[in-house]
């Protein structure tokens, strides 16, 4: 069978020299790389790396090899455009159909999916005319993944940072599944919302009431979600998984701070799914020293008060017209009859439910599932991956939002 063809565009910023592990990811797995730098980006990496890495000639400009006409057979006969690092520059010009290189002009002739994965100083990604030219490319298809928190160039800290080439590489490589199976990016300009983990309410300074969820169905929902094209907030309770690439990741540690973090990005969301098993009760007082055991006496009953129904609370009082809201529900026992009454009862638009137990579901890779609505219908997931899961939500997310 022939190779996907990617074409990795790399534009001239510091991070360039992390392509090239990026570029190793893709042909170690059986892709075909076309390598189409900028001329700045070669002040960082040159043309000869490119070159012996890809096993293929890497050119930037339209003048080379001018037979071939490779300003618009490269774009033509991709299968996937991957832009790492995205400088300012190369977004802007992207959003205004510049093509003064090869690697813009192949931008204009692709009709494959283009992900761009930004690199540059927070000050330059916050500035209102990148946000616009984000926004510009998101809705017309591309998926602009977020930029990661961390170490810039030089002393500086923030929001710029190239994701991990590593994690980069999962996303073209879902991307790159779902255009196989004729799938495009559905959520293509939507801004979606996600919490993850399990909330831990505080009793003293060493203990706390928390659960067994890992996190892991939350953040299979937010990868799923940036290969489909969408701007992803995840809100993430004291998990400890490695960040999504291109998510904004908010971490919270109570079921307090997650409705307020959740309310705060869901007013601009077009869909949250709620994967976060949230605590329903938290302890009435927190001790400020540790409750010590004492000889011959039982310790004092602890009282719980309530938690905030934050799905229910959402679900009521959506902040943006048409908004769609998914709950998860996890369950013991009577796990269809528990989830009927808990959909009436939250008023979200689908209820995914599952059972779990000690060796079920929580921290496992794979589970199963049946997504309820309101209108009683029920679609079941058959065990397996927790992506897989993740996209038949979507899906049903699509449909409605559509």
């Amino acid at each position: 069978m022939d190779k996907p063809k990617v074409v990795l565009g790399v534009s001239g910023g510091i991070a360039a020299y992390k392509a090239c592990e990026l570029l190793r990811r893709l042909t170690e797995s059986g892709h075909s790389v076309r390598v189409v730098p900028t001329a700045a980006s070669l002040h960082f990496v040159g043309e000869a790396t490119w070159s012996a890495l890809s096993g293929q000639p890497a050119a930037t400009q339209v003048w080379d090899s001018v037979h071939e006409v490779p300003h618009v057979r490269i774009g033509q006969e991709a299968d996937l455009v991957v832009v790492a690092p995205a400088t300012a520059d190369m977004l802007a010009k992207a959003a205004h159909g510049l093509a003064d290189d090869l690697l813009t002009n192949t931008l204009l002739t692709a009709r494959c999916p283009v992900v761009f994965a930004p690199a540059m100083h927070t000050e330059m990604w916050e500035n209102q005319a990148t946000q616009e030219n984000v926004a510009t490319l998101r809705r017309r298809g591309a998926i602009v993944i977020e930029p990661a928190v961390g170490r810039l160039t030089g002393v500086d800290t923030g929001k710029g940072r190239l994701p991990d080439p590593e994690a980069i590489f999962e996303v073209c490589r879902r991307v790159l599944a779902r255009s196989a199976e004729g799938q495009g990016t559905d959520l293509a300009g939507r801004h979606v919302v996600v919490s993850a983990g399990g909330t831990r309410e505080p009793l003293d300074p060493v203990r706390f009431l928390g659960n067994r969820s890992s996190g892991k169905q939350g953040y299979a929902l937010a990868r799923t979600a940036v290969a489909r094209g969408a701007r992803v907030t995840l809100v993430a309770a004291n998990s400890e998984l490695p960040d999504p690439a291109g998510v904004d990741v908010v971490r919270v540690g109570t079921a307090v701070q997650m409705r307020e973090a959740v309310l705060k990005a869901a007013a601009a969301a077009d869909a949250v799914v709620m994967a976060a098993a949230v605590a329903d009760f938290r302890p009435a007082s927190y001790a400020s020293g540790k409750i010590k055991k004492r000889d011959g006496q039982d310790p004092e009953p602890v009282v719980l008060v309530r938690n905030p129904d934050i799905l229910a609370e959402l679900s009521a009082d959506r902040p943006r017209p048409g908004q769609i809201v998914v709950g998860f529900a996890a369950e013991t026992d009577d796990v269809l009859a528990n989830g009927r009454a808990k959909l009436a009862r939250k008023g979200c638009d689908l209820l995914v439910v599952n059972e779990v137990g000690e060796r079920k579901t929580f921290g496992a890779e794979r589970s199963e599932a049946v997504v309820l609505a309101p209108d009683g219908s029920e679609t079941p997931v058959p065990y397996g991956p927790k992506e897989g899961l993740a996209d038949i939500v979507w899906n049903l997310v699509t449909e409605r939002l559509s």
